[in-house]
Order: C-alpha cells, then structure tokens, then sequence
C-alpha cells in the first residue's frame, strides 16, 4: 500500500502533498498532551525508523512545531541528506518551556522563530509556516504582525505557503483570504469548522486536518473501525490536502495508510 497515487493539491500552492502527513509532536514532547495514555519519547533510532517507513508508505509530509519540545531539533539530524524527500510544515506563535505554553505573535518574534527552525532542521526553507493560535484567532489576524511577517518571509522565499491553525470557524475563514491554507480540527466528534473546508474548496484553498482521530480518543469508541470512519467523514472533503496523523507506533502508522488507501480507491 502507498499513498503516491493519491497526493492532493495544497490548494492554488502548487505543492502536492500525501493525504496522510506524520505529525511529530509525539517525538518531542510528552507533557502537556491530551491523549487518553501516556507514553515515553521513542530513541532516535526508533525515530529514524518510522521516518524511513512513513516514506516507503508514500507520506510526504511531516508537521512539527517549536512547541513540540525537542521535535524540531531531532528532526534536523534525522533529516539530513533528505530535504528533498519531504514538505516540512512548521509553525510560529507557540512556545512551550518547562511544560508550560506561551505565545507571542510579534514580528520580531516571528522572524526569530523561523530563522531558529530553520537552523534546528537544517534546512533554508520551510515548505509551510502555520500560526499556533491560542484561541482568539480574530484578534492574532487584526491586531498583531504576524500574518504580515509571514508573508515578508515568503517573498524572501524562507516560506513557500503560508497559513492559520486555529481554533474558531471566523479565524479559520478570514485567515484563508490572505494565506494559502489553514489547519483545522475536523473528526467524528467535532465538525464545527465544516465552514472553513466549504470556504476553502470555494477559493482554492488547502487544508490541513488536525485531531483526525480526536487525539486517539476515537479509537476508544465501540462499533466499526473508528479510523476508517474518520477517514471515510474526513477525505471525501474537497478541500481537504492532507490529514495529520501524530503516532510513533509503526503497526498504527501502517493501518492508517492502508485504511487510507481503502477509503481513497473507493473515492477515486
């Protein structure tokens, strides 16, 4: 099974991205995280080696932040040699030190914190850049720089797409007008945001879905495969680029691509 029959278009981008990318906040940060059991950090050789079958699988896409703890840093050395293999998604806005977040949107920090993940994965470009929102999405668009920053950096081509993940269906819609994408929580549990995929697939917009399985929580529901019922809601959604699956267990990353690739043959 392989996803590469089935990339997605981020939008009018030109970026074509695998419907399933791996997100990395579980190889770095272990507080602080809402899913239903804990779990200790996996060794860089374990690391190195869900990387290595992520790629056989067709994933593309690894999505990381300077809130995921160490993710960053740990990515970089693991990477090395396969920048071009990859679209690495990162994200502004959100730090989180001694288990405790902050946040601060200004320019300076804005630009700070891009030449940082830069420097950590060793690489002279980010393929994506998404604003952590801390929740009052309309106020970090209207009354802070980093939106403008954002797109400063991209036309000095450090960023190739931009976008927004937040936390409101009004951030999610007005951040789409000036950015190329926005990463939005949409499962089973929770389709609030329905009005921003609408949006997007209106304006040739990519998204990003975060919380695919409600941090794990769907996989505790009874009945039929909870991920194939996720992916059956979530990838039939025009706009939708690619989903956001954040495991570091091998035997769930190999299920996921293969219901994935089920549900994507029926579409198709």
């Amino acid at each position: 099974m392989s996803l590469k029959p089935y990339y997605r278009a981020l939008g009018n981008t030109g970026l074509a991205l695998s419907p399933l990318g791996l997100g990395t906040v579980k190889i770095g940060r272990n507080q602080g995280v809402k899913y239903p059991a804990g779990f200790a950090l996996p060794d860089d050789n374990a690391v190195r080696n869900l990387l290595a079958q992520a790629h056989d699988l067709g994933i593309n896409l690894l999505d990381t932040a300077p809130a995921y703890g160490k993710s960053e840093e740990r990515l970089g050395p693991l990477l090395k040699g396969q920048r071009e293999q990859w679209l690495i998604c990162s994200k502004v806005g959100e730090e989180f030190i001694d288990g405790q977040s902050s946040f601060d949107f200004s320019a300076a920090h804005t630009r700070y914190s891009i030449e940082r993940s830069l420097k950590r994965l060793g690489t002279d470009y980010l393929d994506m850049v998404l604003v952590h929102s801390d929740g009052n999405d309309m106020a970090i668009l209207h009354q802070t720089d980093v939106y403008p920053t954002l797109l400063a950096l991209k036309a000095e081509g450090l960023i190739r797409a931009i976008g927004f993940s937040g936390k409101t269906l009004e951030g999610g819609i007005a951040a789409l007008q000036d950015g190329d994408c926005a990463m939005v929580t949409f499962n089973l549990n929770e389709q609030g945001e329905q009005g921003v995929l609408d949006y997007a697939a209106a304006h040739h917009k990519g998204i990003l879905i975060k919380k695919a399985l409600a941090s794990g929580h769907v996989c505790l529901q009874d009945g039929q495969d909870p991920v194939q019922a996720s992916f059956e809601l979530i990838l039939r959604q025009p706009s939708v680029s690619s989903v956001i699956v954040g495991t570091i267990t091998p035997a769930h990353l190999s299920h996921n691509v293969t219901t994935a690739c089920q549900v994507l043959a029926r579409l198709s």
